[in-house]
């Protein structure tokens, strides 16, 4: 997301990470892909929290179909409103909401809304493929 260069710096899950104990180090480690420098422990935090949220979704949206509105896409703009607007400024990860530029809330919204609506895609898909149609 278009973060200033300050922000982007440390970014959320390296915040988080280091709030609980973890040093700069530690949280800034990377590993080198094509001759770019990847912040593996960053990438396994926010994947695994995109992860698991979207197994919650898939397991949610079974039972509550109203999740399922959008085709998934808003519960992607949810966990993004929840995340970003309020759980990560509450617990002082990163600025808040009103401090935060607008082109990054666009480029969340819409990119929860892809995800989520990409997670419905491949659950349709499997459960089509399981029921034999």
């Amino acid at each position: 997301p278009p973060r200033t260069p300050e922000r982007d710096a440390t970014n959320p899950p390296q915040t988080f990470l280091q709030q609980h104990g973890l040093t700069a180090a530690q949280t800034h480690a990377t590993y080198t892909y094509s001759d770019h420098q990847i912040p593996w422990v960053s990438l396994l935090i926010h994947f695994g929290f995109s992860s698991s949220l979207g197994a919650l979704y898939a397991v949610a949206g079974h039972y509550v179909p109203l999740f399922k509105l959008g085709y998934g896409s808003m519960w992607g703009l949810g966990v993004w409103a929840g995340a970003h607007l309020w759980a990560m400024p509450a617990l002082k990860i990163v600025p808040a909401a009103k401090d935060q530029p607008v082109e990054e809330h666009l480029s969340e919204a819409v990119g929860h809304m892809v995800w989520n609506t990409v997670n419905q895609i491949v659950i349709s898909d499997m459960l089509r493929e399981k029921s034999g149609n």
